[in-house]
């Protein structure tokens, strides 16, 4: 017998912390041990991100590849890591639940699953469905000994949907059908963040960017877990095109030196 905590049971007491857990989204293993070794305590997948490494844009990546890339950042370092699986890649909460069911015996920390469709003329389900896939993603992952930690994200806010009354429903509705932490990324400002925190009974995860909030007053608000999304990446990906932009156009070296720091912070890998 032994006491050591279960990696889903360490990555959930990081959200009972004296400060909010800051979540970095790498988008390959690279990124990972990157921000592993910044000294980041977990880790969270980036869908948008991925699909970007991929040529892709987000929503365009199957369960399979999803999974097999959260397991090749599970593999890539010692830190708890948490899956953007989208809505679970599939409707039917019996889909949902072998979603999660899979993820959950993956070495993964956690996974979300959000009430999004992908339909731009319906873009959120019902609340009765979205609970029940919930539910199916609850049941299927706490199946496990492993401690999974399952986010439930209302996704309201990022689709123009500023109703914050049922975005709060959903999220207490989430809750009651076992999530874990709960999430609606897009809530913008402080009074709309401290109404979500003090309505609900599990840790809140809030976006950084639409909230406009620096950590500090995020904190303050009750937060306790942030993440930034693709933002990591895409920041990436614009100081890469910037050193080609001045490759191809300036035909200068100054994006040499930022080569040369970027090197040092991988030669430790």
């Amino acid at each position: 017998m032994t006491d050591t905590p279960t990696i889903g049971a360490r990555f959930l007491a990081l959200h009972h912390g004296p400060q909010p857990l800051l979540l970095p989204n790498p988008w390959d293993a690279g990124s990972a041990r990157l921000f592993e070794q910044q000294g980041f305590l977990a880790l969270a997948t980036t869908s948008s991100g991925f699909a970007a490494s991929l040529g892709r844009q987000d929503g365009r990546v199957s369960r399979d590849e999803a999974l097999e890339h959260a397991a090749a950042l599970v593999a890539a370092t010692a830190l708890p890591v948490t899956a953007d699986l989208e809505q679970g890649f599939g409707f039917d909460p019996s889909e949902v639940a072998d979603t999660y069911a899979r993820a959950a015996r993956s070495g993964l920390a956690g996974a979300s699953i959000e009430d999004s469709t992908g339909d731009d003329q319906e873009p959120i389900l019902g609340i009765d469905a979205a609970v029940e896939r919930v539910r199916a993603a609850a049941e299927a992952a706490h199946q496990t000994e492993a401690g999974f930690v399952l986010t439930a994200r209302a996704e309201n806010h990022l689709h123009g949907r500023r109703d914050l009354a049922d975005t709060i429903a959903r999220l207490q509705a989430y809750q009651e059908a076992g999530a874990d932490v709960l999430y609606a990324p897009g809530l913008a400002g402080a009074e709309e963040i401290r109404t979500v925190v003090a309505a609900v009974d599990r840790p809140v995860n809030v976006l950084l960017g639409p909230s406009g909030l620096t950590v500090a007053a995020l904190a303050e608000l009750g937060v306790a877990r942030i993440s930034v999304g693709g933002a990591l990446a895409f920041a990436a990906y614009d100081a890469a095109a910037a050193a080609a932009e001045e490759l191809l156009h300036a035909g200068t070296r100054g994006f040499l030196d930022a080569a040369r720091r970027g090197r040092e912070r991988v030669g430790g890998f």
